[in-house]
């Protein structure tokens, strides 16, 4: 075997273009800063009302008012970002809990002074705001913003209930934190070596399979020991989510977050049918050849991304994966590139895992007056080499939104994920490129089986939190209920051939965005399949997609998913659309079949 790939080199950001430290003068100056905006907007409350008819009058209030509340949201968010990337990477270190929670708590104080605005814009009609917007031209710019405004106008509440909400908000963020900190505890009892919930999860891609398999048994015993906390973590933020939804008036636990992500519930719906259709294509048949070809009836779960051979898997450095990702931006178009390489050469990646450091990846966007930071968990495979190019894709498109100001440039998450999934799209084409015919194959498992971690594995993430959620309507669900959702909706996706070993019905415990974002894992099947589209579109004509894709990225939140597919001739809203995407995929399982 190789010898263990090392990660004392690895970059780690500075947050200097942040602030220096938890005491720096900065942060308390940037929080007054933003108070005095908020106060600023507080002050017009009643005006928008008293001036509704009135259009020019009202267009310039409606400009001056979001003009003041992007500046009070700048000051908040960028203290906010530099507590949570700093906290990221120790959540061992109490202080630094500790602070992002005593700073959620002052910003949540002062931003619900200005409640009353959303509220009141809310109470306008559509042809009073329309007349506004186009009698003060400057204010037209707001257009996007209160589209995505007044997507929520039939779900608010009181201002008094708003505002309770919101003063309530830290608490409720608790439960998300102590579920968190426990997982960034969690150490697994491997073969006499003590691992982080990174470090055992990547060992079970190491080709010896009994390294997978003890590593497998050390996180199932780990995760049991915590399920009891991980579950009540779940349970009352679902309950939270119960309560809430039902005083707006939702109409199923997923809607507030269709609402977010400005996507009908019926594109969704035809999206998850699409995929489940697909299962025995794709998901089935390509774990059946995979047993086949590791000469096994059946793979246990700990197999299901083992290389395909017992030989040391391939490692890159981080200079080679830099390099990877570069050419590849570069062979869309140079800015692509360039963008990139800035991340390289200033301190705004933090690769290197460590203790104390949580799992995961995201691009942080901060606002758009800083630039966005990178973070992950490098370890030198290639899951991590496209993982970097998942994440620079993701800055390179905040990046590019950035002109807009942060209110406009906000992506849903429906076309969030569109650059970071083109991005590992790019990478994994170079690969194969200039891959043997041996190598080809098990990049071809690995492409595979990233389609089926983003797509088929997400939507049965999508599954599981419907069902445990309809559930929870009926009370809190033990561990064990919990485990028996999670093991009937694995199986579903994952089929006969993969065997869900006894203590795997503890493993939905590590998936954080359960607990952080409800119904969001739906976003990456959504953009792993818009993508795949998106690259048929290139290889028609390179040239023409080049413009087009850049103008998609700039456009920032601006335009609807429909609108930003229009251009390239896409229409998202049908289910053939969704399921031309798995076609893509059936082909790879297809092309597999025929090398082994």
């Amino acid at each position: 075997m190789n010898a263990p790939f090392k990660t004392q080199t690895l970059p780690e950001w500075s947050l200097a273009d942040l602030y220096s430290g938890r005491d720096d003068p900065k942060i308390a100056a940037d929080i007054e800063k933003a108070r005095k905006s908020n106060s600023a907007l507080a002050a017009l409350e009643g005006q928008f009302l008293t001036v509704r008819a009135d259009p020019k009058a009202l267009g310039q209030l409606i400009d001056k008012g979001v003009k003041l509340y992007e500046a009070a949201t700048n000051g908040l968010w960028g203290v906010g970002a530099f507590a949570g990337l700093a906290a990221s990477t120790a959540r061992s270190d109490p202080a630094w809990s500790k602070f992002e929670a005593d700073f959620r708590a002052t910003s949540a104080q002062i931003a619900a002074e200005s409640l009353f605005f959303t509220l009141e814009l809310n109470q306008l009609e559509d042809a009073e705001i329309s007349a506004a917007l186009k009698a003060h031209k400057p204010a037209a710019k707001w257009r996007p913003w209160m589209r995505r405004v007044r997507l929520s106008r039939p779900h608010e509440l009181s201002p008094d209930l708003e505002r309770m909400l919101i003063d309530r908000g830290p608490a409720v963020a608790n439960w998300s934190r102590l579920s968190d900190e426990t997982l960034a505890h969690l150490t697994a009892k491997v073969e006499g070596e003590s691992l982080t919930l990174s470090e055992t999860l990547n060992r079970l891609s190491d080709p010896d399979g009994k390294r997978r398999k003890h590593a497998a048994k050390g996180l199932s015993k780990a995760l049991e020991k915590r399920a009891s906390t991980l579950a009540l973590c779940l349970n009352t933020l679902a309950f939270e989510k119960q309560v809430e939804d039902r005083w707006r008036k939702y109409p199923d636990p997923a809607a507030s977050r269709h609402i977010a992500n400005e996507v009908d519930a019926d594109a969704v719906a035809a999206l998850e049918a699409a995929v489940v259709e697909s299962y025995e294509s794709v998901s089935h048949r390509y774990y059946r050849l995979k047993a086949k070809v590791m000469g096994k009836k059946t793979l246990d779960q700990w197999d299901r991304n083992a290389p395909l051979n017992t030989a040391s898997p391939r490692t890159y450095s981080w200079d080679q994966a830099r390099d990877m990702v570069l050419d590849s931006f570069s062979a869309l178009a140079p800015k692509f590139a360039d963008t990139a390489q800035t991340f390289f050469t200033h301190p705004w990646i933090d690769a290197r895992p460590r203790a104390g450091k949580q799992s995961g990846a995201y691009s942080h966007s901060v606002t758009s007056e800083h630039h966005p930071f990178v973070f992950m968990n490098y370890m030198g495979e290639r899951r991590d080499v496209l993982t970097l190019a998942h994440e620079l894709g993701h800055a390179v498109h905040q990046t590019l939104a950035s002109p807009l100001g942060t209110l406009l440039a906000d992506t849903p998450l429906t076309l969030a994920e569109t650059a970071s999934i083109f991005g590992e799209g790019l990478v994994f084409e170079r690969l194969l490129a200039n891959a043997s015919k041996e190598e080809r194959k098990g990049l071809l498992a690995g492409k595979i089986e990233d389609g089926i971690n983003t797509v088929v594995r997400q939507i049965a993430f999508h599954r599981f939190e419907t069902r445990f959620h309809a559930q929870r309507q009926y009370g809190e669900l033990s561990t064990d209920e919990i485990g028996a959702i999670w093991m009937e909706t694995m199986s579903e996706s994952l089929g006969p051939a993969i065997r869900l070993n006894p203590g795997y019905e503890s493993w939905w415990a590590y998936v954080s965005h359960f607990v952080h974002a409800p119904f969001y894992v739906y976003a990456y099947a959504f953009g792993d399949l818009l993508v795949r589209a998106l690259m048929e579109k290139r290889r028609e004509d390179p040239v023409a997609f080049a413009p087009l894709y850049e103008a998609l990225l700039a456009a920032g939140g601006t335009k609807t998913y429909v609108e930003a597919l229009a251009p390239f001739g896409l229409n998202p809203r049908e289910k053939a659309f969704w399921a031309a995407g798995m076609k893509q995929l059936e082909r790879l399982v297809d092309e597999f079949e025929a090398l082994v």
